[in-house]
C-alpha cells in the first residue's frame, strides 16, 4: 500500500485515525500494530511472517543481551544477534546474486552450477531489519532499556508510517513515545502539514520527473545525443530527491498525527559544497545508521589515516550494497567513499578557499554521475549513459531531442524541483517571523498571513496531488526495492 494511493488516503488513513481516536488510551498501541500488520500485508501477504520471525528473534535476544549486561555472554548473544539479522537480509534480498556471481567461477572450476529460483524480496526487508538490529546493540551497548512487552517490539519494527521505506528510527529515540504519548492538535496539525507537503513532492515533482527519466534511460547507448543525456540525469536527480524526501516528510507527518516525533531526514542536500557535506545532508537515518553502527566500531577516525580512509570504503560499499544487490550499486557506493577519501586527503581544503560556486558545482557533478550508476540497469549501460554525458554520444539530436521530453507539466516540475531543493520558503518563514518579533504594529497582519498562505497552500496540494491521483499517473516508490 502506498502513502500516495486513493486506497491509503481516502480508506486506511482515515479509518484509522478515527479509531485511534476513540480507542481507549491502554489499547492505542494495539490498534497500531494491527494497523501496522495490516498495511504491511496488503502488498505482501504472507511476507509479512518474514517481518513478524525478525521481531520475535530481536525481542528475544534483546531479553537475553540484557540479562548477561557486564558478562561475557552478552557480547556471544550480540553476536547471534547481528548473525541472524544479517542472515536473513542475504537469504532474502543477496541470495541470487551470490549465486550468479559464483556460478561462473563453480563451472570453470569443474563442479556444477548451483540452481536457485528468484528469491521474493520483501518490501523494506533493508530499513525494519536494520531497525531491529539496532534495538539489540542498543540494549548490549545501554543506551535503550530492553523491551519486556514484546507487543512493544513489534510496534516500534512495525509501525507503519516508517515501515517500509523509512526513516530509520532508533529504538531509544521512541521508546519513551512507545509507552506514553500524546495526541495533541498541534502535533496533528503540523504532522498534516508535513505529510500534505510530502505528498505535493511525490506525486506533483517526482511522479512528473520519471516520465522523462525513465524514457531517456530506454534509450540505447547509440541513439542518445549528449543533451538528451543531462536532462535524463537532471531529471533522475530530482526523481529520487523528491520521491524519497517525500516519503519522508510523509512518515515523519503521519507519526506526528500519532503523537510520535521522529528525526528529520533531509536537510536540502543539492545545496551542499561537498560530498561530506552531502551525506551529512541526504538519507540523514541511514548515514548515522552507518556511522555510529559500523564507522565507529570499525575505529572512525580516531586510528590512523590509512585505516580511516579503509572505514570509509567499507561503509560506502556496504552503503551501496545495502542499496541493491548488483555491481552499479557497489560501483555507486565505492565513487561515493572515493570522493570521501579525497576530500579528507586535503581537497575538502582546497574548496574552503574557493568561491562557493566551485564547491556547489563540484558536489552537484559528483552527485550527478553518481546516480548515473544508481539508476543504470547494469554497469554497462552506466558506462555507456556517461559516455554519451560526458560528449561521446552518437545519438541525432534531431530524432531524440530536448524540446522531445520537455513538455510542459516537465518544465514546470523542473522549475518547481529547483524552487523546492533550495531553502528559500525557511528562510523567508524565518524573516517574516523575526520581522513580527521586531515590528510589532505589522505581527498580527503578517501572522494572519502566513497561516492563510499555509493553509491555502496545503488545500492546493492536496487538490491538486488528488487530481493527478485521480488520472491514474505513474506512481512507484523508487526505494520500496531497499
Amino acid at each position: 500500500m502506498l502513502f500516495s494511493s486513493p486506497i491509503f488516503l481516502f480508506l486506511f488513513l482515515p479509518v484509522v485515525l478515527w479509531l485511534y481516536v476513540v480507542t481507549p488510551r491502554p489499547l492505542k498501541n494495539i490498534l497500531l500494530l494491527l494497523a501496522s500488520l495490516l498495511f504491511y500485508a496488503w502488498g505482501e501477504r504472507a511476507y509479512v511472517l518474514v517481518m513478524l520471525a525478525s521481531i520475535a528473534w530481536n525481542y528475544a535476544f534483546g531479553l537475553l543481551v540484557d540479562r548477561f549486561h557486564g558478562r561475557r555472554a552478552a557480547w556471544w548473544v550480540l553476536t547471534a544477534s547481528v548473525v541472524g539479522n544479517l542472515a536473513l537480509l542475504v537469504a532474502m534480498k543477496y541470495a541470487n546474486f551470490i549465486v550468479d556471481n559464483l556460478n561462473p567461477l563453480l563451472t570453470r572450476g569443474g563442479w556444477s552450477s548451483i540452481e536457485l529460483s528468484p528469491v521474493h524480496l520483501p518490501i523494506g526487508i533493508s530499513f525494519f531489519t536494520f531497525q531491529a538490529l539496532s534495538y539489540v546493540v542498543d540494549v548490549y551497548r545501554r543506551d535503550a532499556k530492553a523491551q519486556k512487552n514484546p507487543a512493544g517490539v513489534a510496534l516500534y519494527v512495525a509501525l507503519f508510517p516508517q515501515l517500509i521505506a523509512g526513516p530509520i528510527v532508533r529504538y531509544r529515540d521512541v521508546a519513551s513515545e512507545l509507552v506514553r504519548r500524546r495526541m495533541r492538535l498541534k502535533d496533528f496539525s503540523e504532522g498534516v502539514v508535513r505529510f500534505s507537503i510530502g505528498l505535493g513532492k511525490k506525486v506533483l515533482i517526482a511522479n512528473t520527473l520519471a516520465a522523462p527519466a525513465d524514457q531517456i534511460f530506454a534509450i540505447p547507448a547509440s541513439e542518445l545525443p549528449t543533451a538528451v543525456a543531462w536532462l535524463g540525469i537532471l531529471c533522475y536527480s530530482f526523481q529520487i530527491y523528491f520521491d524519497f524526501s517525500g516519503y519522508s516528510d510523509m512518515a515523519i507527518g503521519l507519526g506526528r498525527m500519532f503523537g510520535f516525533h521522529f528525526a528529520r531526514n533531509f536537510n536540502y542536500p543539492y545545496i551542499s559544497r561537498s560530498v561530506t557535506e552531502f551525506w551529512r545532508r541526504w538519507h540523514i537515518s541511514l548515514s548515522t545508521w552507518f556511522r555510529d553502527y559500523v564507522y565507529i566500531p570499525l575505529g572512525g577516525n580516531r586510528c590512523a589515516a590509512w585505516k580511516v580512509y579503509r572505514n570509509l570504503l567499507i561503509v560506502f560499499l556496504l552503503c551501496g550494497l545495502w542499496h541493491g544487490a548488483a555491481w552499479q550499486f557497489l560501483a555507486w557506493g565505492a565513487l561515493h567513499g572515493c570522493f570521501l577519501v579525497v576530500e579528507r586527503l586535503g581537497f575538502s581544503r582546497l574548496l574552503a578557499y574557493l568561491p562557493r560556486f566551485v564547491g556547489h558545482a563540484y558536489l552537484l557533478l559528483a552527485v550527478a554521475v553518481g546516480w548515473v550508476f544508481f539508476r543504470a540497469a547494469d554497469l554497462g549501460q552506466a558506462v555507456d549513459f556517461l559516455s554519451s554525458m560526458t560528449g561521446f554520444a552518437t545519438g541525432d539530436a534531431v530524432v531524440h531531442s530536448v524540446a522531445r521530453y520537455l513538455a510542459n507539466d516537465v518544465s514546470t516540475a523542473l522549475i518547481a524541483a529547483t524552487i523546492g531543493s533550495l531553502p528559500i520558503l525557511p528562510r523567508a518563514l524565518l524573516a517574516c517571523r523575526r520581522l513580527e518579533r521586531k515590528w510589532r504594529p505589522v505581527a498580527i497582519p503578517l501572522q494572519l498571513a502566513r497561516y492563510t498562505g499555509r493553509l491555502a497552500a496545503v488545500a492546493s496540494i492536496l487538490v491538486a496531488s488528488a487530481v493527478q491521483l485521480a488520472a491514474g499517473t505513474y506512481n512507484p516508490f523508487i526505494y520500496f526495492q531497499f
